[in-house]
């Protein structure tokens, strides 16, 4: 599998993914740990990819989302976008908003 579908079935694979640097019991970077509190703070079941361990995923995405920074937030196959505005979702209300939309379980 290439890179570009190996990104698309992590995208597919679950409602809510986190492509972030290190993972969300040991984030790498302090987006990466804001972007994750925020989700563990809604309750909210994500997977997660770390770009760390997978170079070509970390040199891929940004061409494939056109989103030039990580984390990256995808939520039911959309990219959200990154750290800040993922915070500003949540505390807006938005990001609750959105997961009800889309039917994600949520605290």
């Amino acid at each position: 599998m290439d890179v570009v579908e190996r990104i698309k079935q992590e995208i597919d694979s679950r409602p809510v993914v986190l492509f972030m640097k290190g993972t969300p019991d040991f984030p790498q970077c302090g987006f990466s740990a804001r972007t994750s509190q925020v989700l563990k703070s809604l309750g909210v079941e994500f997977g997660h990819v770390n770009v760390l361990a997978e170079p070509e995923i970390r040199a891929t995405l940004p061409k494939v989302s056109n989103w030039p920074t990580f984390p990256q937030l995808f939520v039911k196959g959309e990219l959200i976008g990154g750290c800040d505005i993922t915070v500003e979702m949540a505390q807006s209300g938005e990001l609750v908003k959105l997961f009800d939309e889309k039917g994600i379980k949520h605290s």
